[in-house]
């Protein structure tokens, strides 16, 4: 865990004024942003046929750094939930500038490659509307349901298995589990109108 470690060294030294300390957060976290932002295009290939990952990486650093300024997290966990935000506010910018009136995805299949295994084949998203409704509904999900599921989403959002997740959320992993069902639960309802497969 010395990753954490660091990582919360950085974020109290932030939480005590030091901006500096946000250029050395983003160097601590690139790595496994990167992962994320990688995974997230393997699940949502329709972007990813315009966008590599580093597009994603490099712009969503540059987010995390400029929300730094103003937020400061008082724990990994808040930080790893302000990461998601910008990674997510960021794919939904992109599919809006491919998938818009004018992008350049209105004009060509982009079928993207295979589809994921994850559990985002449940709510793998048809056009723009639909992906921003999806990213909408996960901000919109109660706050221990929004947690488990941005952190473990593919492992996805943040790249953590669901027993790191566990650990950094600080309850079990059993109670993690139940709280990833009530999120994808509450996800089907909200995006499919509650039908069962």
């Amino acid at each position: 865990m010395g990753h954490t470690t660091d990582l919360n060294n950085e974020l109290r030294r932030l939480s005590e004024g030091c901006l500096d300390s946000r250029r050395t957060i983003v160097e601590l976290c690139c790595q496994r942003l990167r992962v994320m932002a990688r995974r997230m295009l393997n699940s949502y290939g329709r972007v990813g046929r315009w966008s590599d990952t580093d597009d994603v990486l490099q712009n969503s650093l540059l987010r995390l750094h400029r929300a730094l300024a103003t937020v400061q997290p008082e724990s990994v966990r808040k930080f790893y939930g302000l990461a998601s935000t910008q990674i997510r506010r960021e794919l939904i910018d992109l599919a809006r500038s491919h998938f818009g009136p004018q992008g350049i995805g209105t004009k060509h299949d982009s079928d993207g490659g295979e589809a994921s295994e994850h559990v985002a084949d449940m709510f793998e998203p048809d056009s723009l509307e639909e992906w921003t409704a999806f990213h909408q509904a996960v901000e919109d999900l109660p706050d221990a349901e929004r947690e488990a599921f941005s952190l473990t989403y593919y492992e996805y959002y943040e790249g953590l298995t669901q027993v790191d997740a566990s650990r950094v959320v600080g309850c079990s992993l059993a109670t993690l589990k139940r709280r990833l069902v009530s999120a994808r639960l509450l996800l089907q309802e909200q995006l499919q109108g509650g039908d069962d497969d």
